[in-house]
């Protein structure tokens, strides 16, 4: 009988421009593994892409010798666009994400008045997840936990007692996801993430981002006691009316994220460019909210 890992490793890099943490989750070297919420270097400015922040974790994953099995993605991501397909180019492997993923499509589909050949339906996408569904690396088993309320696609992907939860957790002293994105609601949220609290209170929880306050050094792990008990947003204690009031007083009071727009149209794309126009080149759409 196979040996089951309780214990996974991980490795989390962070990227400054973003604030964004990318993680390879493995038995050891020498195993399968998956890539989780992977970033592509974009300058908005002059629409340049690069694959500064993606190379470093492939020398990770080839200075392992490990094998990738999965490049999994938490959300479609509005604050950082995906390396996804050039991961899997590099290294092989299937990109997945949550199936309420068509949900996001046919919403920005419509926004971004994309071309009529973009379907909604998640088959840019390797592999759309289930709740409950399994991801195998090898002696290593994870499962998928359906978590929306940021936004309708939002899953944590657990492997072991390492749970990696995309935005809908930040670190205890930054809170909790926003809601006002398409799709999102404070109560779904809510119930999100005491399903997340509800693991055993040792289980440690990696955030996607992190943002810290007054100079705290950047921090992307905790566990499930420590966000019960501290966690400036929902810690125990806060009622699910407590919770919506105080989320949708923050949300009003937030700034759009400074990638939104490319971010959101590559993404729900799994990474793939929009298709190049006629003189060769590909371009993303800024809709005019003119007064």
């Amino acid at each position: 009988m196979p040996i089951k890992i309780t214990q996974p490793q991980v490795h989390g890099m962070f990227e400054p421009a973003t604030w964004t943490v990318t993680y390879v989750v493995h038995a050891g070297p020498g195993t399968d593994c998956a890539i989780i919420d992977s970033v592509l270097d974009y300058d908005p400015k002059s629409g340049r892409t690069q694959h500064t922040s993606a190379d470093k974790v492939i020398d990770y994953v080839k200075a392992n010798g490990l094998r990738v099995q999965w490049i999994l993605e938490t959300h479609a991501h509005a604050d950082h666009l995906t390396a996804a397909p050039y991961l899997r180019a590099q290294l092989g492997g299937k990109i997945g994400i949550g199936g309420h993923i068509t949900q996001v499509q046919k919403v920005f589909k419509g926004l971004f008045n994309l071309e009529p050949g973009f379907r909604p339906d998640g088959s840019q996408f390797d592999h759309l997840f289930k709740e409950g569904e399994t991801v195998s690396l090898g002696a290593l088993q994870g499962e998928v936990m359906c978590v929306p309320g940021h936004t309708p696609a939002c899953v944590a992907y657990r492997f072991g007692d390492a749970v990696f939860v995309g935005d809908t957790l930040f670190m205890p002293d930054v809170g909790t996801a926003r809601c006002d994105f398409p799709g999102g609601d404070a109560r779904v949220l809510y119930a999100s993430i005491r399903k997340l609290l509800s693991l055993p209170p040792d289980t440690r929880l990696f955030m996607c981002h992190d943002y810290p306050p007054d100079d705290r050094p950047v921090a992307f792990e905790t566990t499930v006691a420590e966000q019960r008990a501290k966690n400036i947003h929902v810690h125990d204690g806060v009622s699910l009316d407590d919770f919506v009031a105080l989320r949708t007083r923050r949300d009003a009071t937030l700034d759009m994220p400074t990638l939104i727009l490319p971010a959101v149209q590559i993404n729900i794309r799994a990474g793939a460019m929009p298709p190049k126009e006629d003189n060769g080149v590909a371009y993303l759409k800024i809709p005019l909210n003119a007064l």
